[in-house]
């Protein structure tokens, strides 16, 4: 397949995305961990902007800050539809003929740039569709296409920063191309709150952590012994990492492992402080979770005796 086509298949894709977000889910977390679904949306139809006038011949200078910022208005769907749409127009010429294209890092083939897009449009589409909780559809000759162009630049994309590290394991071949781009092909909304979770606690942000929490969330602390304390809702859970983080000198959580499965979490944590001799001590140990809707609906404590 030909770039201009997997650039015109990936884009109507991610578009069709676009028009299935609710009003209530555009703050709703996506695999890329510092975007939430408007930030993710906002910076493909951003690329849409910037491929007019690039490919028209200006340059980044000339383009300068017209495109910062919100580009999707009121009427996101709309704008991503006609931003998609003037991209797909713009494209085909400067393929055909080899022109080039002044990028970030320098002159560059227009029909590698279009690679480029094609391939942010195609894994971008499965991020807004998982986050949106609808079926991702990655067409397959697209994923062929953008996996031949890719195989010789994963690693100067990770190199540069541009993507994570790879995710192993799957044996299909779009989940081959997610886990080269750092994506885990089994993504769910559990996965941003487990990760936001740990950051919180990592930072002592109660507000952060309880941001990620059910209203009727359950927490079992590790003592007393044997069983520790239970506390239902989120009052009775705040107040216990209140006292927690308000009690402790010094006090700082560790993320060492996490993984999700289905509507359930592990994590392993490392719990330090700073004792009356001005020591540092620690304890070491696992949090079981229950996930509900993208949140953390029960969190059990255990730690190494």
């Amino acid at each position: 397949m030909d770039v201009v086509e997997m650039h015109r298949r990936a884009s109507e894709e991610f578009v069709r995305q676009v028009a299935a977000v609710r009003p209530d889910q555009w703050d709703a977390p996506t695999p890329c961990a510092d975007w939430d679904v408007r930030d993710l949306v906002n910076h493909v139809v951003g690329e849409e902007r910037w491929t007019v006038p690039l490919l028209a011949g200006q340059t980044i200078e000339d383009v300068g800050d017209s495109l910062d910022g919100d580009l999707l208005g009121d009427d996101p769907a709309s704008a991503a539809a006609h931003a998609a749409r003037a991209a797909q127009n713009s494209v085909t010429e400067p393929v055909l003929t080899g022109k080039t294209v002044q990028l970030s890092y320098g002159e560059e083939q227009a029909a590698e740039y279009v690679c480029q897009l094609a391939a942010d449009h195609l894994i971008h589409g499965w991020d807004l569709a998982v986050a949106i909780g609808a079926q991702a559809r990655l067409d397959p000759q697209v994923v062929d296409g953008i996996a031949a162009w890719f195989k010789d630049r994963e690693e100067l994309y990770r190199g540069g920063g541009a993507i994570g590290d790879r995710v192993e394991g799957s044996t299909s071949a779009e989940g081959a191309l997610l886990g080269a781009f750092g994506r885990d092909p089994g993504w769910t909304p559990g996965h941003a709150a487990v990760a936001a979770l740990g950051a919180a606690f990592g930072r002592g942000d109660v507000d952060g952590i309880m941001a990620q929490l059910t209203s009727d969330c359950v927490f079992e602390s590790t003592s007393p012994p044997p069983d520790g304390g239970r506390f239902v809702g989120a009052e009775a859970v705040r107040e216990q990492w209140e006292s927690l983080f308000g009690g402790t000198d010094e006090p700082l959580f560790e993320t060492e492992e996490w993984f999700v499965l289905g509507d359930r979490g592990v994590v392993r944590w490392r719990f330090s402080w700073r004792d009356a001799d001005g020591q540092r001590g620690h304890v070491r140990g696992v949090d079981v979770l229950r996930l509900r809707d993208g949140k953390v609906a029960e969190k059990l404590s255990y730690v190494k005796g």
